[in-house]
């Protein structure tokens, strides 16, 4: 077994055996049966004396990479009060395989790094977080959000108009130009990892072996043309992906499917999950929203008019001056390991959780196959 496999193992069932119960704010849950008033007493009141959660009632599970639920909560009269949240919405690394993956991929690090030391500086449409601790030595991670109960999540079957679309990829632009150029990659992982190294990570979990099967698992939405040429598939992955060594360097989001997109109540894109954030080239953002955002007669349609304005927004952001020419080509070459993210998701391997449902899946790798 693998030592780092075998170490999460090993602390997953010793929690088991002892149900350790969330108390001071540094105690991450194990479960959510384990939070505490004194938990969340810590993490949301610490900044109104004499507030206190007085009670609170956990929403039903949503698991899938990571553990959420919504938790409703209740303050004593202080806490009343000063308008602390009536609502949070929670997610967390608790089930064994959620923790191997946080661990194994990177996953945990990067979304707490980015709630603790990025959110506050930058203007973007993202959630909002009052705590966030992950752990890499038992692969536990709590970040707890804003509830955003008026905006509209998106899933595969959400029209994207092209008003939209082009809001979030002027969003992506703001932030790939605006991280352009700083220290975001730091030795020893102080900030964020490459996408290529983010992308080593991954490739512990068999990430070859099962994006291959559900590449294959995929015939039925994958043009004929394409499905024949699958030996050349994964080294032209593997291309693409060394590809960010020579291309201008920012923060990435990494995993900006549609389902991870949401609108907000003036219209306009909002981007949540932040547990790919890395350091690459923006150009695989924006392949990656753009081909599974859109129908794929919208994309064929406007995806030309969307380059040119990310390119426009990016350069006004502080980004580099990128020609036309150079930027559809990565974008081009980006596409995929967007694909590879969603072929692994169909036939996940044994150590990575139930991620997507399956419908979502086949509407993605089809139109970004085409």
């Amino acid at each position: 077994m693998n030592p780092i496999v075998a170490k999460i193992t090993a602390r997953f069932e010793a929690d088991q055996r002892n149900a350790p119960k969330a108390v001071a704010p540094t105690d991450i849950p194990i479960s959510y049966d384990a939070i505490t008033s004194d938990w969340l007493t810590a993490i949301l009141c610490r900044d109104v004396p004499g507030a206190r959660v007085s009670s609170f009632a956990v929403g039903a599970p949503d698991d899938g990479v990571s553990n959420r639920r919504r938790i409703e909560l209740t303050y004593n009269e202080a806490g009343t009060a000063a308008r602390l949240p009536a609502s949070v919405f929670c997610k967390a690394a608790q089930g064994l395989n959620n923790r191997l993956m946080f661990v194994l991929s990177g996953c945990g690090h990067a979304e707490a790094t980015f709630y603790n030391k990025v959110r506050s500086r930058v203007d973007l449409e993202a959630p909002q977080s009052y705590w966030a601790n992950f752990d890499p030595d038992s692969g536990l991670s709590i970040i707890v959000l804003r509830d955003m109960q008026d905006v509209e999540f998106c899933r595969q079957t959400t029209p994207i108009t092209f008003d939209r679309v082009r809001s979030g990829v002027e969003l992506l632009a703001t932030l790939h130009g605006s991280s352009t150029g700083r220290e975001w990659s730091k030795p020893g992982g102080e900030y964020f990892v490459t996408w290529p190294q983010f992308w080593a990570n991954n490739m512990t979990m068999g990430t070859e072996e099962y994006c291959n099967r559900g590449f294959l698992a995929a015939e039925e939405v994958i043009p004929p043309r394409i499905y024949e040429r699958f030996p050349e598939v994964w080294p032209a992955t593997m291309r693409s992906v060394e590809r960010h060594h020579e291309l201008p360097q920012s923060l990435m989001h990494g995993d900006v499917h549609l389902r991870n997109w949401y609108i907000a109540a003036a219209g306009h894109m909002g981007l949540n999950d932040w547990q790919n954030c890395c350091v690459g080239n923006g150009s695989r953002d924006f392949a990656y929203f753009v081909s599974t955002a859109l129908t794929i007669e919208n994309r064929r349609a406007w995806e030309k008019e969307l380059l040119a304005a990310y390119l426009a927004r990016l350069e006004a952001s502080g980004g580099p001056r990128t020609s036309f020419t150079d930027a559809w080509l990565s974008y081009r070459q980006q596409l995929l390991s967007a694909l590879a993210y969603w072929t692994v998701t169909l036939t996940p391997s044994p150590s990575m959780p139930d991620m997507q449902p399956r419908e979502a899946c086949l509407t993605f790798i089809g139109r970004m196959a085409q």
